[in-house]
């Protein structure tokens, strides 16, 4: 089909330099767990000298930044599970480029691209980080959901004990020009989707794939360790919802016990 790009572009820098990468780092969202008392909430590089080791979650997150939603997870994830939760803030790199959809399949990508190098660098950066105790968990939601399912490891890298991917369907369709996933099929993943996502599933008039699933399915066929939960009438943005965190605290208690 052909799509009629109806959505709109701001900002002008579509590439990261080392020092913006490191800013959407230092200025990492995060939550910590505490014993006996309320997580700690701050920025990472206010925890420096932070000496109890936790899990860690890597969560990237959508096109609206570290938004209101993001930190309510983040501060159920310390809390319930008693996880540290690291979100790389994209956003710390002034005028850079975001969109309302749908616009060109190469505008989103250099979005992508420049998401993924940030968690290519917080992923350098954790084992320098002293509460993260190496046990490490890749996530994200929608723009972010992307950037969790294309990571590869690099040599040195910490490996990671898992990913969740949610409201990213990992197939092709307008927001990728190639959904380009790497998602070993010994990697336990989660994937949870609304059934009708407004902009992954059949709903969106502008899909630009007839044959999409509106879900991981194709991509983890042959992976053993993979789950993919569907939520009825869910909308995009559903992490919070309680059929979300049970599917989340189930996954990270079996993989961090691995």
């Amino acid at each position: 089909m052909t799509i009629e790009y109806t959505g709109s572009l701001q900002g002008s820098v579509r590439k990261h330099t080392e020092a913006t990468l490191r800013e959407t780092f230092v200025n990492a969202y995060v939550v910590l767990p505490e014993a006996g008392g309320a997580p700690k909430v701050g920025l990472l590089n206010e925890f420096a000298n932070e000496t109890a080791s936790h899990p860690t979650v890597v969560f990237m997150h959508g096109s609206s930044g570290v938004n209101a939603q993001i930190k309510t997870f983040a501060y159920w994830l310390a809390d319930a599970l008693r996880v540290a939760v690291v979100i790389p803030d994209s956003m710390q790199t002034k005028d850079r480029l975001i969109y309302s959809s749908p616009v060109p399949a190469a505008d989103y990508e250099d979005v992508h691209g420049m998401r993924l190098a940030e968690l290519n660098y917080a992923m350098r950066e954790l084992k320098n980080v002293p509460w993260c105790d190496g046990r490490v968990i890749i996530a994200g939601t929608s723009e972010g959901g992307v950037t969790a399912a294309r990571y590869k490891p690099e040599e040195g890298m910490i490996a990671e004990k898992g990913r969740m991917i949610f409201s990213w369907s990992c197939e092709d369709n307008y927001h990728v020009a190639s959904h380009n996933s790497y998602l070993p099929d010994t990697l336990p993943v989660l994937n949870v989707m609304s059934a009708t996502d407004k902009f992954f599933s059949q709903v969106n008039s502008y899909l630009d794939n007839p044959n999409a699933l509106g879900h991981a399915g194709k991509v983890l066929a042959n992976n053993p360790n993979a789950q993919i939960v569907l939520l009825p009438g869910a909308p995009h943005t559903l992490f919070n919802l309680p059929a979300a965190r049970d599917a989340a605290a189930a996954f990270l208690t079996r993989v961090l016990r691995s």
